[in-house]
């Protein structure tokens, strides 16, 4: 049986909401900066920012530092040559300009970047995180920027075709991800959409600290796993680049991705209102369409559930 969830992405005033991602280490390079329902609070363009919060530090500081995963394509890889490319780096570079500040990456763990409590080390993270009740006790959120459909996969070598193949099986996911809780059967996004259907019946979790990582797992000829969870973004470009895989059944359930910050540090409202505007006028004037279709070949930055 084919499984579907979407989600609505209503949040509060206060929050808006996204596959993980992760990082070796925290370390940060360098580079020049050239929908929901209900919208974070709209504070003026030209209000002055809150004394002492988030926003000001950045305007201050004359750059913005955003966490991002460094493979983990197409949404963001680091190439060679040390700069980055996909549809988050886009996405990050146009709010650093929309806020006239340069942008430096950092690449720490996803675990370590959910967990909150970033003690400054970074601004923002722009790398594709879901909201949950679990994360919005930590981290705040803008209005989400796209849309990502959840897909199961299996490795071609296990010859399993179907959702209901996967049953008593294991599985693998990325590190304290959504994709990890929905293994679980602990996946819940609150009183917005509530929690998606179950997986297969027996499902064993495992993790390896990316998404992608489960998938080149199996490139190198190692099958400790039969089945994989992870973005259908992320999947497809897998298959498209002859790892041994196939996609398994619809896809189990829908999420809106967003720019996230930290509550324990400055007060970043004024900061994540700001944002959210310019991700607004990017969804009203089809920039976050074109480049949807840039890095994934089809518009998913509509909400599934309107």
């Amino acid at each position: 049986m084919n499984r579907r969830f979407r989600i609505a992405a209503t949040l509060t005033a206060v929050v808006a909401l996204v596959a993980a991602c992760t990082g070796p280490g925290a370390t940060t390079t360098p580079t020049e900066a050239p929908m929901s329902e209900a919208p974070m609070s709209e504070a003026p363009m030209s209000e002055a920012p809150i004394a002492g919060g988030l926003l000001e530090k950045i305007l201050n500081d004359g750059k913005i530092v955003v966490s991002t995963d460094p493979a983990y394509p197409p949404q963001s890889e680091q190439k060679p040559d040390g700069t980055y490319e996909g549809f988050d780096i886009d996405v990050a570079m146009a709010l650093a300009d929309s806020l006239g500040v340069e942008l430096e990456w950092a690449t720490p763990a996803w675990e370590v970047i959910t967990a909150g409590s970033w003690a400054g080390r970074w601004d923002v993270s722009v790398g594709s995180m879901t909201i949950t009740p679990e994360r919005l006790e930590v981290l705040d959120f803008s209005v989400p920027y796209y849309f990502t459909p959840a897909q199961m996969a299996a490795s071609t070598e296990s010859g399993i075709t179907t959702l209901e193949g996967l049953a008593g099986k294991t599985v693998c996911a990325g590190e304290s991800t959504t994709y990890l809780q929905w293994l679980q059967g602990t996946l819940d996004f609150g009183p917005s959409g509530g929690r998606p259907d179950p997986p297969p019946a027996g499902v064993v979790a495992t993790t390896l600290p990316t998404d992608r990582d489960c998938a080149l797992q199996w490139q190198q000829g190692r099958f400790d796993f039969d089945g994989w969870l992870s973005s259908d973004t992320t999947v497809q470009l897998a298959i498209d680049d002859g790892l041994p895989l196939v996609k398994v059944g619809d896809p189990v359930y829908s999420e809106p991705l967003a720019v996230a910050a930290d509550k324990s540090g400055p007060d970043p409202s004024d900061l994540l209102a700001r944002l959210s505007a310019k991700i607004s006028e990017m969804h009203a004037d089809g920039t976050l369409s074109q480049l949807s279709i840039k890095w994934f070949g089809s518009d998913i930055t509509k909400d599934p559930s309107s």
